[in-house]
């Protein structure tokens, strides 16, 4: 992933500048040698200068914006009135952060009128958020010292958030193909989508991909089918014929990824069986591109291709799965899909096996390989994306443990086993009662704080179980 880029806001009054008073210059200096090396452990940040007027921040988040910035931190320096910058912030797309913090770190009795003037800007931010939360505005808020013992993930983790927030507003979706028959929980009105999330979507024909694949140069063929032996545990039963047809269905699946811009992108493998010219599925490149951070979505869904993008980008690397398996015996939930897993996400103890599937899922002219990454063992985040009632977005999150399982030999699919918190029958039942849907994300540690910061800044219902 890119650093995210991050624009301070930092704000003062006006009437100190008239006073002559000389206490922007002092905040400007505290924002320049504690709060931005803070920051840059990160991030990329932009800072000009203390800002006092209603133009001035007008004109500094325009250039932000410009810049391709993709959070605001908000800084009050000294007390601000609200509406030199409420109006501005009401009209920006940017993630706003507002950070409370400030250069003093302790009141005590050597506390006076220069500490006093150094050290009050906490009003302020009580001032500005009391006008954002009257004008519906979405920010996340954060309170800590700089040198606070966490101080440094408190900040990155509000950062992360915006950064994913901002990502999927700016996102590319691509459908190959058409939205699974019957497949009620992922279908959504497109134009709330982009107006809401952000995300702009296209539909991209079945041809394109045959196009790009019959046109394959041999040499990159020759050299990806190379890195398949190099990276993977190739099964015996594979030939190389069925890894130059899995190349040339990875070639052409970039292409489409590069040439569109895609983030993220969902198939139909329906539609690639509905064309006779399919020689293979895609399931080896979908499960290299999501270790790469390009999101996906099985059978035509488009909120989990956002989703495992969104996820990937607020703490990677993320995966696409779906629950097939209740292991009541264990507690536990098995995850899997047809064939498209994260292989950033694959234990690291031994090779991904790389399998041929005993029988193709859809009728295609060769055979069908597949990856097999189980994911590496420990602490994890199973999110979900979904609609609620009046097209309201909910995000579902769940701390959980991917145990130490597998993989299997007599299972050619994507398959890693997860253990909730609690009883796994609390969880799926709660799961359920959420408006759980049937695809979902998962990303390694605890990253229940930075979804609760995105639903926060989407304006979208919060969940966890």
């Amino acid at each position: 992933m890119d650093r995210p880029k991050v624009g301070v806001l930092a704000l003062t009054l006006e009437f100190y500048e008239r006073g002559g008073w000389g206490l922007r210059e002092g905040r400007e200096k505290f924002v320049r040698e504690k709060l931005i090396p803070l920051l840059a452990r990160s991030a990329e940040v932009r800072f000009d200068r203390g800002l006092f007027t209603r133009q001035d921040v007008e004109e500094t988040i325009h250039a932000f914006e410009a810049d391709g910035v993709d959070v605001l931190i908000v800084v009050l320096l000294t007390y601000a009135p609200s509406l030199i910058a409420a109006p501005a912030l009401k009209r920006t797309r940017l993630p706003i952060v507002v950070w409370n913090t400030q250069e003093l770190f302790a009141v005590d009795a050597s506390y006076g009128d220069r500490e006093l003037a150094d050290n009050h800007g906490v009003h302020g931010t009580h001032d500005l958020c009391n006008v954002l939360v009257r004008a519906s505005v979405p920010f996340d808020y954060v309170t800590g010292h700089a040198d606070d013992a966490d101080a440094a993930d408190k900040i990155d983790g509000a950062v992360r958030a915006g950064c994913a927030v901002s990502r999927l507003r700016r996102a590319r979706l691509g459908l190959i193909g058409y939205p699974f028959p019957g497949m009620g929980d992922f279908g959504l009105d497109t134009t709330q989508m982009a107006m809401t999330l952000g995300c702009a979507w296209e539909a991209i024909g079945i041809d394109a991909y045959h196009t790009r694949a019959d046109k394959c140069d041999e040499r990159d063929v020759a050299q990806l089918v190379t890195a398949y032996h190099d990276r993977y545990d190739v099964a015996a039963d594979v030939t190389e014929d069925d890894l130059k047809d899995a190349a040339r269905a990875e070639i052409a699946l970039r292409s489409l990824v590069r040439n569109h811009r895609l983030d993220a992108y969902s198939y139909q493998f329906l539609a690639f069986g509905d064309d006779p010219r399919t020689q293979t599925l895609p399931f080896v490149a979908a499960s290299r591109l999501l270790g790469e951070g390009v999101g996906f979505g099985g059978e035509g869904d488009l909120i989990s291709a956002a989703c495992s993008a969104m996820l990937h980008a607020l703490q990677p690397p993320a995966s696409f799965s779906e629950m097939f398996t209740i292991d009541f015996a264990g507690n536990a939930v098995l995850l899997s899909h047809m064939g498209e897993a994260s292989v950033a996400m694959a234990r690291t103890d031994r090779k991904v096996p790389l399998v041929r599937r005993p029988e193709p899922i859809v009728p295609i002219r060769g055979n069908q390989l597949v990856l097999v990454p189980t994911f590496t063992p420990g602490e994890a985040t199973l999110t979900a994306l979904t609609l609620t009632a009046g097209q309201r977005w909910r995000i579902i999150a769940s701390r959980v443990t991917i145990e130490d399982f597998g993989p299997l030999d007599g299972l050619a699919v994507p398959h890693t086993k997860i253990r909730p918190s609690g009883d796994v029958r609390d969880f799926l039942t709660a799961y359920g009662k959420a408006g759980g849907p049937h695809h979902l994300a998962i990303c390694f540690g605890d990253a229940r704080a930075k979804l609760a910061a995105v639903a926060c800044h989407l304006g979208a219902d919060y969940v966890e179980i």
